[in-house]
């Protein structure tokens, strides 16, 4: 393949995007020409109009970019601790400057409100990056076991995939542990909201990050994904998306047994007990539903309320969500912007809709956009009531601000009902901190929050079941892109 350096800047000029790199890639640390000529529109889910277009690569483009991947891993991964903390910093430096036009394109391309774009959106960044530079500068990487040296190297050329919703962070919670562990890598972002990802490179390549150690390559999920998740020079397959997806890029993977770390779907139950403040906590919980106009995996999707207060709770939960601002992500007050495609807006609505038809109640919203708001994808902030959990509704994650409220008779009831899924990401509690602490040993999550708890980037974040496998964040996060060698015999040769 020729490489051509070329400009590398990604710009933005009196509030309009100026995408340099939208047309190349970045492989062997040089923005380079596609080696096909199939496009795709970016388009602002506000305003339903094309952004720019990106450039879409096929199995050359990632052959390629495994091939520079390959090469700089002889030299990367035999780094020091020291070299990669210096390039950790030098990344976290770089990124901070740019926190306003990372938000600025995330808002743009996926709808976030703005505020809620630069803050948490791009805020993640940093985040897992000073995390990731705290968990290399404390992890011990070799150690003694009796006469045997336990040594913990980069498990190799790792593939990422990142999905839309929180783009830049499930790129950085994947890229700052593998760049910390020694690896080199392929990272193939959504091709739905992939102008963050070009961002993020511009910042990798000034803070310096050696040739070939990251490489970008965008496309689709079948020209891309499929060879990179199949590719016998690749490792490890981090992949965050739909379960769907991810059963196809474990098939992939499989001929080669490369090690595959998933964070999958999610339909997560809420348990809100019969001593809870039911005002407080269902309120502030509707407010989380429809954070990110509902786009989380680890959603609380799944309230489940006392059979004999359901109503009480609705009449809650309703007007909490009525009180939701939608509307465009850089107007001032908006709470939550549109979903972030025509594709995802008419999936919710099919859902909403078999939600009405299997008999479940809307205390609020409903089909169709909110007043006022024609143009965008715009859903309105929905409440279903009387669900019972065999409902469509209830089973699938519909990806959007809908809340499905489901009774339940005691607290065996509660836990039956919200181990009743396919899926095991996350869940939520609120009550009486004992009870709560007792209920959430018996729920089959990767992660429980209690009366509000917020995440926290140095705790584990993946799921059981159909969630997913492997962990990300913090150390659990690191240890994923790493191997174990054992030498046998090391301290008495010494």
């Amino acid at each position: 393949m020729s490489a051509r350096r070329v400009g590398w800047r990604l710009r933005f000029e009196l509030g309009e995007t100026v995408v340099d790199n939208a047309q190349r890639f970045y492989i062997g640390g040089e923005w380079v020409e596609p080696l096909s000529d199939e496009t795709l529109a970016v388009i602002n889910p506000t305003t339903e109009q094309a952004i720019t277009s990106i450039a879409m690569g096929g199995p050359d483009d990632v052959d390629a970019a495994v091939a520079a991947a390959t090469a700089a891993f002889a030299s990367y991964s035999v780094t020091t601790k020291e070299e990669r903390l210096a390039l950790l910093d030098r990344i976290i430096e770089v990124a901070g400057a740019r926190m306003g036009d990372l938000g600025d394109i995330i808002s743009q391309e996926m709808g976030a409100p703005l505020t809620m774009a630069q803050r948490a959106q791009a805020g993640a960044l940093v985040g897992h990056f000073m995390t990731a530079r705290k968990v290399l500068a404390d992890y011990d990487l070799e150690y003694e076991m009796g006469a045997t040296l336990i040594v913990r190297e980069p498990v190799g050329v790792c593939a990422l995939i990142t999905p839309w919703n929180w783009p830049l962070n499930q790129i950085s919670c994947k890229v700052a542990p593998a760049l910390a562990a020694g690896c080199t890598m392929v990272l193939k972002p959504s091709e739905v909201a992939p102008l963050n990802a070009i961002l993020f490179t511009e910042i990798l390549h000034e803070a310096g990050v050696p040739a070939g150690v990251f490489n970008l390559v965008n496309g689709d999920g079948v020209n891309v994904g499929a060879p990179l998740a199949s590719h016998p020079d690749i490792d490890m397959v981090s992949f965050t998306g739909s379960t769907r997806a991810g059963v196809e890029v474990a098939k992939a993977a499989a001929p080669t047994v490369k090690r595959v770390a998933q964070e999958l779907g999610g339909k997560s139950a809420n348990i809100i007990l019969d001593d809870a403040d039911f005002a407080t906590s269902i309120a502030r919980d509707v407010g989380s539903m429809c954070n990110n106009s509902g786009q989380s995996c680890n959603a609380p999707s799944r309230m489940l309320v006392p059979n004999a207060r359901m109503d009480e709770a609705a009449a809650i939960a309703a007007e909490a969500a009525a009180g939701v601002v939608v509307g465009d992500p850089r107007e001032k007050g908006t709470r939550i912007g549109p979903v972030v495609s025509e594709v995802q807006f008419n999936r919710i609505q099919a859902l909403i809709e078999k939600g009405i038809s299997e008999g479940a109640t809307v205390e609020t919203g409903g089909p169709g956009k909110p007043e006022g708001l024609e143009t965008g994808y715009f859903v309105r902030p929905t409440v279903f009531s009387h669900v019972t959990n065999d409902m469509t509704i209830a089973r699938e994650e519909i990806f959007g601000p809908v809340l499905v409220m489901i009774g339940y008779d005691d607290d065996d009831d509660a836990v039956r009902i919200a181990n009743d899924t396919d899926y095991g990401l996350s869940g939520y509690i609120s009550g009486d901190p004992d009870r709560a602490r007792a209920m959430a040993r018996r729920i089959r999550t990767g992660n429980i929050h209690l009366n509000g708890a917020p995440g926290a980037m140095d705790a584990p974040f993946g799921g059981y079941k159909q969630s997913g496998n492997g962990r990300e964040w913090g150390e659990f996060g690191f240890e994923e892109f790493l191997e174990t060698k054992a030498i046998m015999g090391y301290a008495a040769s010494t």
